[in-house]
């Protein structure tokens, strides 16, 4: 197992957590909604595996590249 960082690809506020904590997830999954300029940007696993830990909480804002959840991978 690989232990991915989850960033945020852009400076916003969470808009809506969709994953929770040790939830199994398929590659593509949203893991998370960041609202930004009043557009919803999903974040998404980018490997199938577990949600390990969700750093971030609804309402927080955060910056472009922060990590906001860690991935372990099943390869």
């Amino acid at each position: 197992m690989a232990r991915i960082e989850i960033l945020s690809e852009v400076t916003g506020r969470v808009w809506k957590i969709i994953s929770v904590e040790q939830a199994e997830v398929a590659e593509g999954d949203t893991i998370l909604i960041i609202e930004s300029m009043k557009m919803e940007i999903p974040i998404e696993a980018p490997s199938a595996g577990k949600v390990v830990e969700i750093c971030v909480n609804e309402g927080e804002a955060v910056k472009e590249e922060q990590i906001v959840a860690f991935l372990d991978t099943v390869k």
